[in-house]
């Protein structure tokens, strides 16, 4: 009798195993968009299967397991696409997993939950499944068995290696360009054919001569228009700030917010176009350091403070320092976050502070503290006769914008906007709430900074725009024809200053990887070879980078920045 309730129990597992592994191809395989791509995720799960199969020689234990891994991966896959807006990438388990992990999802509470819950959960049910599995027949002796498992092992990998050739039967899948593997709704396929595409790569270039030609005359740099003492600088990155006004809903006088609007303190501003969407501040920091977006790099340049910092050889803070500068960095969380404090020393930064050495609760820091926090950092080092550069990165517009109910929000901005979807109206009026709360510290920030004698030049800049857990593609605005393309990629910048100096150029809209030579030329600094380059390239493209309307240019300057000056090796 116990023999037969074991084989019963045995069975039942193993049926219970195999439903659950057909839920977990209806929850993956079957949800991407393609039948090519349905039979390639479904290769894949069947591949991995077989080689768990041999591994643990338990049938139930490989059908949970290998069902279980790829609900896993789309379940991590929707959560990044929801809230950052980006496909999941393989390089994310390397770069993020090991050390910012625990600490973002600290800052979503029901995804914390839902992952201790899961660890609390899952070990003792694979546990059963294991104690309660059918195991592969071993009656040959010990070295039978044991080549019996190895072979299946190589001939499940053998499979998988197959599936995942570009030229294989599943050629289709891969021979996608970039931009198709990640946009579209095929986020398994998409990650697993993006393993080939996630290392750094170097932009076009054109000749030595030809870059010669065009950029030699650069090679010297710029002298300064302004002698020393040079003036302070302060720049800001604003979180996910974005000009409203350009969107239809938004038409109540809370969208148009000061910090938006040119003053007589004005020498440039206008509309930025950055380089992400809903997420990777960490991309925005080092264009705006840089003077290079990330994306010329190839997908894998996402993971700049990783891969792309250690091999810059220029940067804005590196030239200030050079004339001198004192250069601080002022950071909402700790300095260690997505590898900041390394990759804020390969820009050039003598000192980078974090949430904890402010004082403050990271992730919770209002503007007006982190411009406080800034100003005693600055009363602290300042010494007479030096230039200071301070970098500051705040926190207060990140997302989501839904995780609280609207009768949270100061009565004022509370329904205020109309014509929108309920889900649509909390962000949106979240965001607004928060922008006044931006606005009102951006005035004392100016007050503290450029209501004095000290020349000094104050740039703010928003980053990217939030997702509103992706609605914001969706609500309609007013651009000129040119910039419709990018309308996802456009936020705002605005430079200014508390002394004259040379007029500055403003343009239709400006690249985020120039704001480091319009913060030399506000400051009216020498430029070296590079950011002579840089500002070269900015007034032949008209504020464009990337789509820069002159035919080889591009590769042209990088043959002659990365190719000739070693700015990034």
């Amino acid at each position: 009798m116990y023999r037969i309730w074991l084989l019963a129990r045995t069975r039942v597992v193993s049926l219970c195993a195999l439903a659950f592994f057909a839920g977990c191809v209806a929850l993956t395989a079957l949800r991407e968009p393609l039948a090519m791509q349905r039979g390639f995720i479904l290769g894949l799960m069947l591949c991995t299967f077989v080689v768990l199969l041999f591994a643990f020689a338990r049938l139930a234990t490989a059908l949970v397991v290998s069902g279980g891994l790829f609900v896993l991966l789309k379940f991590v896959s929707v959560l990044k696409l929801r809230y950052l807006d980006a496909q999941l990438m393989p390089s994310d388990f390397i770069y993020y997993a090991s050390t910012s992990l625990l600490d973002t999802l600290r800052h979503y509470p029901h995804l914390y939950a839902l992952g201790v819950g899961l660890c609390l959960l899952l070990p003792p049910l694979l546990y059963l499944v294991w104690r309660w599995d059918w195991r592969l027949p071993a009656r040959r002796g010990t070295r039978p068995a044991a080549a019996l498992r190895v072979g299946g092992i190589v001939l499940g990998a053998l499979a998988f290696w197959v599936c995942m050739l570009p030229t294989g039967p599943f050629a289709q899948v891969h021979s996608r360009n970039v931009w198709e593997k990640l946009s579209d709704d095929a986020q398994l396929t998409n990650f697993f054919v993006n393993l080939r595409d996630a290392d750094v790569h170097l932009p076009p270039m054109s000749s030595d001569a030809i870059a010669e030609q065009q950029w030699g005359a650069t090679a010297r740099g710029t002298p300064a228009i302004e002698h020393a003492p040079y003036p302070d600088i302060v720049q800001v990155l604003e979180e996910s700030t974005f000009d409203p006004s350009f969107y239809d809903a938004c038409n109540v006088p809370q969208c148009r917010a000061a910090m938006f609007r040119a003053d007589a303190r004005t020498r440039a501003h206008g509309i930025l176009r950055v380089h992400t969407f809903g997420g990777g501040t960490w991309v925005s920091e080092f264009a705006a350091l840089t003077g290079m977006p990330q994306d010329i790099f190839g997908p894998g340049g996402m993971y700049a403070p990783y891969v792309l910092a250690p091999n810059v050889h220029d940067a804005l803070a590196l030239q200030l320092r050079r004339l001198g500068y004192l250069t601080i960095g002022i950071y909402p969380t700790e300095a260690s976050f997505i590898n900041g404090d390394n990759a804020y020393r390969a820009y050039g930064f003598d000192h980078l502070y974090g949430a904890s050495e402010l004082g403050l609760e990271e992730w919770e820091e209002s503007d007006a503290q982190m411009f406080a926090a800034a100003r005693r950092i600055y009363d602290k080092l300042k010494k007479p006769g030096q230039p200071v550069f301070v970098m500051i990165l705040t926190l207060h517009q990140h997302g989501p914008h839904d995780d609280e109910p609207m009768s949270t929000l100061p009565p004022s901005y509370r329904n205020l906007l109309r014509g929108l979807s309920a889900d649509a109206a909390l962000n949106f009026d979240t965001y607004l709430a928060r922008l006044h709360d931006s606005d009102s510290a951006m005035r004392g920030l100016e007050h503290l900074f450029l209501d004095r004698p000290q020349p000094t030049v104050l740039m703010h800049f928003g980053d990217h725009q939030p997702s509103f857990s992706g609605r914001i593609r969706d609500l309609a605005r007013t651009l000129p024809a040119v910039l419709r393309p990018e309308r996802d990629y456009l936020t705002y910048y605005m430079l200014k200053s508390n002394f004259v100096g040379k007029p500055l150029p403003n343009y239709p809209v400006l690249d985020i990887a120039f704001l480091p030579s319009m913060v030399l030329q506000a400051a009216g600094l020498p430029e070296d070879s590079y950011f002579s380059a840089a500002t070269g390239l900015r007034t032949r493209c008209n504020g464009l980078y990337d789509d820069c309307a002159v035919p080889g240019l591009l590769a042209s300057y990088h043959a002659w920045t990365i190719g000739r000056l070693h700015v990034y090796q």
